[in-house]
């Protein structure tokens, strides 16, 4: 049984399907309090310091959110530039220093193993935000969350899924993440999809394959794909040798419309971390997909927050108190409307 309380959530290794259970069950309960329909001040008074290495706008406003929405304040720091790092401070004194003025850390760092490096050092918990090409464990948390609701709806659940992952499998965290959820789960059916340069790293492969699901691999978005979930992913540039070499397949893999409807079903849900890249040379997922009913981009970040709200609860240990301590919300919201 997985120990939240005052613990540390740095990989998705640390979570067994009982964990997960237990974090959408208090995700769920999130929801009220997202949806302005009341407030808490749960965390009246806690800090959390919110430390982004390395660019981020989505996981770092996600993340100060979610501490927010549950009553507690955020102190930040963005990029290297301007933190002591810059100046040679090691990653131990910066945890050192930084733990004396929170109660709770939300981390990002463009280098891997640099996150858990960090919590060595720190007085308090760290949150994993994504270390380099490493992991991002609360996004895959977020996007299997995502999964299993979107499944809900159909009256389906997570096992016996079929997904499709599609473009940089090979520098994209969040596909490793969730890769290594997915596996906890019985009979599940990965189709990979991406230029052999950008293939998914090999340990992931055989983990899929000794946890028993099917697992197929090509270089063309081609034929029709029985998949239930399309996860198209970014070029992730910032993480090529050189930008010349990540604009070799930058728009290799496009989705619009007429794609979407020629490879894939009527039903199938399409995901993306995000940011999805709009340039003209990249277009990863069309604006004209924007009013299809199951691109499922924006429910993603709307439940990246309850997720994170429920990591922050669970890790304070107030997961059972959320409720005490509601109010009512006084200003105009239509955020139940949307």
């Amino acid at each position: 049984m997985t120990v939240f309380t005052g613990n540390h959530v740095l990989s998705v290794g640390q979570f067994d399907r009982d964990a997960i259970e237990k974090v959408f069950m208090v995700a769920d309960s999130m929801l009220p309090y997202a949806l302005r329909k009341k407030r808490t001040q749960v965390l009246d008074g806690a800090i959390l310091g919110n430390l982004f290495f390395e660019a981020s706008t989505r996981t770092r406003v996600s993340f100060g959110t979610a501490f927010n929405l549950l009553g507690g304040e955020v102190r930040e720091t963005t990029g290297m530039s301007n933190s002591a790092l810059a100046k040679g401070e090691s990653l131990y004194d910066t945890a050192r220093v930084l733990s004396g003025y929170s109660d709770i850390i939300a981390m990002r760092h463009p280098q891997a193993g640099s996150v858990a490096e960090f919590a060595e050092g720190s007085r308090v918990p760290v949150i994993n935000g994504g270390d380099g090409a490493n992991e991002h464990p609360t996004q895959a948390l977020l996007d299997l969350y995502t999964i299993e609701k979107e499944r809900k709806s159909h009256g389906e659940g997570i096992d016996g899924l079929n997904i499709a992952m599609i473009g940089d499998l090979k520098y994209g965290r969040t596909v490793h993440s969730l890769s290594k959820l997915l596996c906890l789960y019985k009979n599940l059916h990965f189709t990979l999809i991406s230029p052999a340069e950008l293939s998914m790293p090999s340990e992931i492969c055989d983990m899929i394959v000794d946890a028993g699901h099917q697992l197929t691999i090509t270089e063309q978005l081609e034929g029709s794909f029985d998949a239930d979930i399309c996860y198209q992913t970014r070029i992730q540039e910032e993480r090529f040798p050189s930008q010349d070499e990540a604009n070799k397949f930058r728009g290799k893999f496009r989705l619009n419309q007429q794609i979407y409807t020629k490879h894939f079903q009527s039903k199938t849900v399409i995901m993306h971390p995000l940011p999805r890249d709009s340039r003209a040379e990249a277009n990863e997922l069309d604006n004209d997909l924007n009013l299809n009913p199951n691109l499922a981009i924006f429910r993603q970040t709307d439940n990246g927050v309850l997720v994170r709200m429920a990591l922050f609860a669970l890790t304070l240990g107030v997961e059972d108190k959320v409720s005490d301590f509601d109010r009512p919300v006084h200003w105009y919201s239509n955020k139940g409307q949307s």
